[in-house]
């Protein structure tokens, strides 16, 4: 269920990495519009999203200032493509650097190299496709739980009702715990300061200036260390019960070493906030966008509506109906495509490489944005018009390869890819069945750019269809 068009490149797709003589190779560009000091990071401060979707008119590969640091943006789908599966290229820079705070250096959003082979080793299980089935009346009940919870007719705050669903699946599925609403408030109160501070981070690397106590600094640190708190109780909590059940929490408390080992409190610790955060800030995120688009295009509703009704009759839509809600799937990827929860990443290079025919030196840090590839007018007709349509087998085909990878690929592939999908697919098709929306006062459907990209405030009224 994931996206990933196979066509073919077209003649003159640049070459791939190391097909350049070392003669030829030239040095990017450096975009324009930098300041003294903070360079092109005021703009990635000001209005990120334009700034990066610009950048692939100057040139396929370009340089970026942040601050002292010279940053390689890599504005083309074949080559974020080749960086994301050349072995030149590992997981670190502004990104990964920022988010080292909260989801430490040895769990698997992290780690690099023999660790992550191992990691990725213990948690896959968990995220087959026949173990994704088992999870089916979780995503389910708590599917139908919102609808329910929805009837009051109050407004809703979108932020929290998304963010609750998303902590309550992933900590219901992967840890087989039905954790009190207060953790999942908490889980998503730090989560917002933490991200938005982060990015803030990653663009503007001021350093020791973080560490001034600043209220915008104090509350940063007050929600990393309740974040931290939380995951500490909930190991703490299974431990103590002495329940050993089938799910990915047990997987890592009984996980060993190379050596035959138990691993490490710290890497317990680490993959826990990387099952529970990312996770969850990513769907819940989606969940958003899903429902601003569902309140700005109607019709989608109403197409997902009849669609449900065709498939499951009268009865409440369920996990096994998934695979048949085509069209509902259809308007899940194409939200994940005008709005990706995640919109920028980084890599660094581990060796002195090429890349489009352009020099990149060892410890260089890259940057792409998903955004900037997922909207781009040279891959998409129609390239900001909302139109599931698009994903049809015959028309995806007619995508570039690498300009549709919301789940990434390679060996840093999300390894929930179909869970997620079930999951996004499950809710969309029981709240749209259910309901209408329209924007209640105080909404804000403005981006909110952080580390991951969501609406800023959505307020709105649920109206039973």
């Amino acid at each position: 269920m994931t996206v990933e068009s196979v066509k073919p490149e077209a003649p003159g797709t640049p070459e791939a990495p190391g097909t350049h003589r070392a003669a030829e190779l030239r040095e990017p560009p450096v975009a324009g519009g930098a300041v003294p000091v903070l360079g092109h990071g005021w703009k990635l401060v000001r209005d990120p999203l334009a700034f990066m979707a610009q950048l692939r008119d100057h040139g396929d590969v370009v340089r970026l200032k942040l601050g002292p640091k010279t940053v390689y943006a890599v504005t083309t789908p074949a080559l974020t493509g080749a960086v994301a599966l050349s072995p030149d290229y590992i997981i670190a820079g502004p990104l990964w650097e920022s988010l080292e705070s909260l989801l430490g250096k040895e769990g698997v959003a992290t780690a690099n190299g023999p660790l992550h082979r191992r990691q990725r080793r213990t948690i896959q299980p968990a995220f087959r496709l026949d173990a994704i089935p088992a999870y089916g009346p979780i995503m389910a009940e708590e599917a139908h739980a919102l609808v329910e919870r929805w009837r009051s007719g109050e407004v809703l705050d979108v932020t929290a009702e998304s963010f609750r669903v998303a902590v309550r699946v992933a900590a219901r599925c992967l840890m087989r715990g039905s954790y009190m609403d207060a953790r999942a408030e908490r889980i998503c109160a730090s989560l917002a300061t933490l991200f938005s501070g982060m990015y803030q981070r990653m663009v503007v690397p001021l350093g020791p200036l973080y560490k001034v106590p600043l209220p915008a600094n104090r509350e940063f640190n007050r929600a990393l260390a309740d974040l931290h708190l939380l995951v500490d109780e909930i190991v703490a909590d299974r431990r103590a019960s002495g329940q050993k059940p089938d799910d990915l929490l047990t997987a890592l408390l009984e996980a060993t070493d190379e050596n035959g080992e138990p691993i490490g409190e710290q890497e317990i610790h680490d993959q826990v906030i990387a099952i529970l955060t990312p996770g969850s800030e990513t769907v819940g995120s989606v969940i958003m966008s899903l429902l601003l688009v569902l309140t700005e295009h109607p019709e989608l509703g109403d197409k997902i509506r009849d669609e449900v009704k065709a498939v499951v009759g009268d009865r409440p839509v369920a996990f096994e109906d998934v695979r048949k809600l085509t069209y509902t799937a259809n308007v899940v990827v194409e939200t994940m495509r005008l709005y990706p929860a995640v919109w920028i990443l980084t890599r660094r290079a581990v060796t002195d490489t090429e890349l489009g025919g352009y020099r990149i030196p060892e410890g260089a840090d890259l940057i792409y944005s998903p955004y900037a590839i997922q909207r781009d007018r040279r891959s998409y007709a129609r390239h900001e018009e909302f139109d599931p349509d698009r994903w049809l087998p015959e028309r995806a085909k007619e995508v570039p390869k690498y300009a549709m990878s919301p789940f990434s690929v390679g060996n840093r592939k999300c390894p929930s890819d179909h869970f997620s999908m079930a999951e996004l697919t499950l809710i969309t098709a029981a709240i749209a069945s259910a309901y209408r929306f329209e924007h209640a006062p105080g909404s804000d459907t403005r981006p909110r750019i952080g580390i991951t990209l969501r609406p800023r405030r959505l307020m709105l009224r649920a109206l039973p269809r």
